[in-house]
């Protein structure tokens, strides 16, 4: 079983898997790691319920599992499960979705 199915992020807390950087350029030219840009795209493995409004209302989150969303450059919190890296992102600070 894949280590995320375990792991429910709470409130409007969402897990990612950033995708891969990419290595080899379409010539063929491998790039050194230090050269290689930040990943920014990331597929949604695990949404939270939501945030509580004052009114004690549940706001939903706005991404849904299978989502390809846009990350900031910086930000979210490193979780590791099954010696995997995964992020928890707010949903507030998701920049964007693919929309295919």
């Amino acid at each position: 079983m894949q280590a995320f199915r375990k792991f429910l992020p709470m409130f409007d807390r969402v897990l990612v898997e950033r995708l891969a950087a990419e290595t080899v350029t379409k010539g063929g030219i491998m790039i050194p790691e230090k050269s290689q840009a930040k990943v920014l795209q990331a597929t949604v493995l695990a949404v939270g319920p939501g945030s509580t409004n004052k009114d004690g209302k549940v706001t939903p989150v706005c991404v849904n599992v299978g989502d390809k969303v846009l990350l900031p450059e910086y930000g979210g919190t490193k979780v590791i499960l099954d010696d995997k890296d995964y992020f928890l992102f707010r949903d507030g600070d998701i920049l964007g979705k693919y929309v295919e």
